[in-house]
Order: C-alpha cells, then sequence, then structure tokens
C-alpha cells in the first residue's frame, strides 16, 4: 500500500524545496492537494515522481515542480481571482484554488473538462469555475485577473490575456516554438506597458487556439532571436568519430588520459556499438596511458574468472563458465569475447605486475562469492573454512533465488547471519592487510568476496521492501570495490569503468538525485576523486538492443523507438550527425542550452516499448551529469554467446568457449 502522505512530504522536500522553491502558501497548497487523484486509474504509484504523465487527448499532467514555480512566479495570493488556461487533469487548478479565492479553468476538450469537475466536486473544491472553449481568448467577463497562468506554449503571448491582466497582476506562459519554450513572465505596469522575465526553458503541449497555434498548424515558428537552434549548436560542436578499428577513434579520447578514472557508461545494456566503442577507448587507455584496470557492472565471481585468464594465471581448482546468470548477453556476448581475446594478447608479454586486469563490481552473485570464500580457506586454512561454512549455512537455501531471503529476513534466526557475515569479512580483511600486498591476488580475491557476501546478505534484505535504499547499497559497495582494487593495484594505478549511464553519469543532476535521494559511482567518484575521474555517457536514436521484457525472460531483440520529442535525444537526433563525440567543456553557449534539464533515455536489461515515456524516460541536465557524451544516432544489438557456446570441460578457448 503507497503511503501518499508520505510521498507527498518527499515530493515537497526533493522536488520542491531543495529546487528553490520557498512561498509557504504553494507549498502547503502542494502539501494537502492528492495529486494521486488526478492521474489516470493504474498510474497513481507514479504520482508523486517529478515528471508529466499522460491524460489523454495528447495532454499531459504537468510535473510537480512546474506547476509549483508557475504558481509561486505568477506571485499568487490569498483573496487573488486567478484564471487558468489549459485545465487538462484539474491538479494545477485545484493547487491555485488553496490560494486564491477563485480560480477560472479554460479547458478546449470537453472531456478533460467534465472529468476535473468531477474530481473538484469530489475533493470539495467549491471556487473553481470550468469553461470549455478556446483558451487563447481568456474569459472577458470573470476577469481582470491577479494572476493568469497558461499550461500550454504559444508562439506568442496572446493579446487578449494581456488584456484581461489586472493592474499589477502577473502572466506566466510559455512561449516559442515546440521544442525551444521559453518560460515568461508578464507584468502589467500600467494600462498599455508590460514587463518581460524569462524564467528558463521548457517544453508543454502547444497553445492551440484564435490567438496560438492553428489545430492543423505543422510548422512552428521560432521565437525571435532564436538564430541558433539547439541542434545547430550540437552539429558545431561535434567531433565526428572514425569507425572502431581506425587509431583514431581511441586518439579522441586522449584529453582524458591524464584522469585516475575513466568511467564510461551506456544508454542500455544491449547495444553493440556501446560495447565496440568502450573497448576501443580502453584499448587506447591501456596501450598509451598506463590504465590497468578495467571494472565493470558485473559479479565479481564471475568477472574473477575472465581476469585469471587474461593475466595468465592458472584457473582455479574448478573452473565455471562465467556470465551463465540472467541477463547472460550482458556480458557473455561477442564484443565482449573480442575485447578479452586482446587483452589476454596484450598482456602476454607484460611483467605480471603491468598486466591489465578485469574486475567485477557488482553486488548480486551471493552464492559464487560464498563459495570463492570457503574455497579459499580450504585451500589455505581448512579450519577456518569449517568455520565459514557454518557461519553461511543459514544463507544456502536462498542462494539460487536470494530475492527471497527478504521474506524470512525478520525472523530472530536469518537476522543473526548478519553479524556472523560480517564478522567473516572483518577477519578476512584484518588478515589481507597483515599479509600485505607480496601475500598476491588469491588473498585479495577472497577478501573481496567476502565483502560481497556481507553487502549482498544486507541487500537482499531491504531489496524486499524496494527504494533508495537498495540502490544506493548497491552502488555504495561498487564504489568501494573500484576503491579496493585501485589500492590493491598500487598508488598509481589507473581504472577504466563500463557500466550504465545510471551508475556512471552524476546522480545529483537527474531525477534519481533530485526526486528518490539515490546516488551512484559517479557521484562517489567525484566527491571522492576531485579533478580525477571522467565521466563519459553513450546514447542512441533508435534502431535496435538485444532486452528482456520481464526480469528472468529471454533476450529479445527488440526495435528501438525513436526519442521523444524535446529529449536530450531528440535534439542530438536532429543535430543530422549520425556519430560523434561532445565534450562539454568545449562550447560555452551549448553548455549552457544544454543545462535546463531535459528527458533522458534509460533502457536497462528489461526494455518495455509500450510504456517507454513511463519506464525508460528521466529528468537530468546532461553538461551536468557527464563530462562528455558518445553519440550513436542508431545502433544495433550485441551478439550474445548462447548455450552452444557452453561445453564440459575446458575449451581452449576459455572462458567464452568458442
Amino acid at each position: 500500500m503507497i503511503d501518499f502522505s508520505h510521498a507527498r512530504e518527499r515530493m515537497i522536500l526533493s522536488h520542491l524545496s531543495r529546487r528553490g522553491i520557498r512561498d509557504p502558501d504553494v507549498l502547503e497548497a502542494m502539501r494537502i492537494v492528492p495529486r494521486e487523484a488526478f492521474v489516470e486509474p493504474g498510474f497513481e504509484e507514479f504520482a508523486y515522481e517529478d515528471s508529466a504523465l499522460s491524460i489523454g487527448h495528447g495532454q499531459t499532467i504537468s510535473q510537480p515542480f512546474i506547476v509549483a514555480l508557475m504558481t509561486e512566479k505568477a506571485e499568487v495570493q490569498p483573496g487573488d481571482t486567478v484564471l487558468e488556461i489549459g485545465t487538462g487533469s484539474g491538479y494545477a487548478a485545484a493547487i491555485l484554488s488553496r490560494i486564491a479565492a477563485d480560480v477560472y479553468t479554460v479547458e478546449r476538450h470537453a472531456g478533460l473538462a467534465e472529468t476535473a469537475e468531477r474530481r473538484f466536486a469530489k475533493l470539495g473544491y467549491d471556487n473553481i469555475s470550468v469553461r470549455v472553449g478556446d483558451g487563447t481568448t481568456g474569459w472577458p467577463e470573470a476577469g481582470p485577473f491577479d494572476a493568469i497562468l497558461v499550461a500550454a506554449g504559444g508562439p506568442d503571448v496572446p493579446q487578449a490575456l494581456k488584456e484581461q491582466l489586472d493592474l499589477g497582476g502577473h502572466l506566466v506562459i510559455p512561449v516559442g516554438p515546440r521544442d525551444e519554450q521559453r518560460l515568461m513572465k508578464i507584468t502589467r505596469v500600467n494600462a498599455a506597458t508590460f514587463e518581460e522575465h524569462d524564467l528558463g526553458g521548457v517544453r508543454f503541449v502547444p497553445l492551440i487556439g484564435e490567438q496560438g497555434w492553428q489545430e492543423d498548424k505543422t510548422q512552428l515558428r521560432p521565437k525571435a532571436g532564436r538564430t541558433r537552434t539547439l541542434p545547430k549548436l550540437i552539429a558545431e560542436a561535434a567531433e565526428p568519430l572514425p569507425e572502431f578499428d581506425d587509431p583514431a577513434f581511441g586518439r579522441l579520447f586522449d584529453r582524458f588520459a591524464e584522469r585516475r578514472l575513466v568511467l564510461l557508461g551506456e544508454a542500455s545494456h544491449g547495444t553493440s556499438e556501446f560495447y565496440r566503442a568502450r573497448a576501443a577507448i580502453t584499448r587506447r587507455l591501456i596501450e598509451t596511458h598506463g590504465f590497468t584496470i578495467v571494472a565493470v557492472e558485473a559479479d565479481w565471481p564471475d568477472a574473477a574468472v575472465v581476469d585469471r585468464y587474461v593475466r595468465h594465471r592458472p584457473p582455479s581448482a574448478r573452473p565455471q563458465v562465467p556470465f551463465q546468470r540472467f541477463p547472460t548477453w550482458m556480458w557473455r556476448n561477442r564484443e565482449v569475447m573480442d575485447f578479452v581475446e586482446w587483452l589476454r594478447s596484450h598482456n602476454e608479454e607484460k611483467d605480471e605486475a603491468s598486466r591489465a586486469g578485469f574486475y567485477g563490481l557488482d553486488i548480486y552473485n551471493m552464492s559464487g562469492s560464498i563459495a570463492a570464500v570457503l574455497a579459499y580457506l580450504d585451500k589455505v586454512d581448512p579450519q577456518a573454512g569449517a568455520i565459514a561454512r557454518q557461519r553461511y549455512g543459514c544463507l544456502t537455501p536462498w542462494q539460487n533465488e536470494p530475492s527471497t531471503y527478504g521474506r524470512a529476513a525478520l525472523s530472530k534466526s536469518f537476522r543473526e547471519c548478519e553479524e556472523a557475515v560480517v564478522r567473516q569479512c572483518r577477519e578476512l580483511l584484518d588478515k589481507q592487510l597483515k599479509a600485505g600486498r607480496e601475500s598476491g591476488d588469491d588473498l585479495l580475491d577472497a577478501a573481496q568476496n567476502a565483502r560481497l557476501v556481507a553487502s549482498a546478505e544486507k541487500y537482499y534484505r531491504i531489496m524486499y521492501y524496494a527504494g533508495a535504499e537498495s540502490w544506493n547499497m548497491r552502488d555504495t559497495h561498487m564504489f568501494e570495490t573500484l576503491r579496493h582494487v585501485l589500492n590493491a593495484r598500487g598508488s598509481g594505478a589507473k581504472a577504466v569503468v563500463w557500466a550504465h549511464n545510471s551508475h556512471i553519469g552524476d546522480a545529483r543532476h537527474t531525477d534519481m538525485g533530485t526526486a528518490r535521494d539515490e546516488l551512484n559511482i559517479g557521484q562517489l567518484c567525484r566527491e571522492h576523486f576531485p579533478d580525477e575521474a571522467a565521466l563519459i555517457g553513450f546514447d542512441t536514436h533508435d534502431g535496435q538492443v538485444a532486452a528482456a521484457s520481464d526480469w528472468g525472460s529471454d533476450m529479445e531483440v527488440k526495435a528501438i523507438r525513436p526519442s521523444l520529442n524535446g529529449s536530450y535525444e531528440r535534439h542530438f537526433h536532429d543535430s543530422g550527425v549520425g556519430r560523434f563525440l561532445l565534450d562539454f567543456s568545449r562550447d560555452r553557449e551549448l553548455r549552457d542550452r544544454l543545462l535546463e534539464p531535459k528527458l533522458e533515455r534509460f533502457i536497462g536489461v528489461i526494455y518495455r516499448p509500450e510504456t517507454e515515456r513511463l519506464s525508460h524516460y528521466a529528468h537530468a541536465s546532461l553538461p551536468r551529469q557527464f563530462d562528455a557524451f558518445v553519440w550513436f544516432d542508431k545502433t544495433s544489438p550485441v551478439i550474445p554467446l548462447g548455450p552452444e557456446h557452453v561445453g564440459p570441460g575446458l575449451p581452449e578457448t576459455f572462458p567464452f568457449g568458442l
């Protein structure tokens, strides 16, 4: 059951107060109006996310921050008479009605107007009047108005609305073409004088009517003075990318080679171009700039199998083919195999200390981690191994399906597991510190696995309840693993990180951080390694992707829907440059134009194009999220390595078995 009261309080704190909304009347109105009553049935759980939601007729309910911002900038006061253009769901009118004495709202879609009226009546909001008609002509007989708010973007400010504004009144309206609107505040100084203030970039549905856009009008006029569109600026700043096997590809990223950490993202877990680009960049950083760590968003035990292979170390006593858990295609694919074979070849002529390693950062494989710890202890200290086996015994029934552990976490016996696991972790880490670096990788591997088990036990407990805590624990674990590997490889070690954009891009500048209090590796790297981390995102407009429809289901090759209008992806697509690097430090004007948060697409191992806007888009400020961005307009899926490539024994091309 969703606690909507708690969700509203979080909205006030995360979406509004932290982003500068200060008016106490506005905050109180947002606190008492139930937004869940104004969204479509089935979408109540999204009511307090800071995003617009579809309400039918091609219209949306505005995101909470925009409603609060427009209300605050209109300076709505108790006792005011207010006009709203674009009733929509009725949510903004409801907010206004908790402050003003009378609210008049105009909606051109009769169905939306009727639904809004029913909602007002059910909530007892009896100071709202609704009219079906052309909002661009206002409501003359009800004026003049102390404030007018327009929830749709027009080519210009309708003269009728300006005339219905009282002296000293304020009109807040989006003005400009579909993808370049500016939120304007118009203040009436006297009968013929109006002051204008630009409040920043926004994106609204078009304002249709006599003094707005025509119903059938498809070409929107650009706002006066905007001679260089955003796509044009992107095209001018873009550095075209050559083919992946061209040495010039990697050289483009030499500008980041002095950093200790280069974090390379991806907009999906199943796009060939993202893997091949990261491989080309990483090869350059390893060959030319002394990077010796490739740290990936994968389980430590699986990556350790690959690490032994690429560094020409003997396999473990009972070698296992890695990456056989869902989603197998994420790391068990042709693109990763080609990079791994290159890394093994590169290391062949290197001394052991100089060989580049392949390390997993993630938290999921609890069963594999327990097995690795026990195998090490059985070899070096059988008595300690026997004790550890007893300590881990209570976790055994859930090793293959650890998410079910949360259902049992409240019982006394399961609560006692955490202490035992943490004690085991501490003992192994203490042993690692005493032994020193000469102890070699086996001890590092066992100590890291013990850390993973301790983290995983906590992670699967809180995962049952979901929320930001489980995400934050996972990314904190991955960051701490990265730090342990850096320390183990020496003070001058440099690392390349491969992970999803949602892990790589600084969470403080996305909905993750502003709305859900989530952090990630990119944020933690910037905080703990200031000026030593480069965060590079990757994205696409359309093409195909390898993904599943549900967790645990089969991989499918799915068509990627063209990016949404107004999103970062659509601006990049409209630049007309097929593949490029965009360094945000090179063009100040472009960076400033991109700063205003826009929609950004995130596809994980699950892709649901039928609900793409809700499932895969979030707001972000791209130049703050990343230092640079890599773009491929059309992309293709990774080539998975299937069961036929996993044979018995130890094939020559271990660990991928081809």
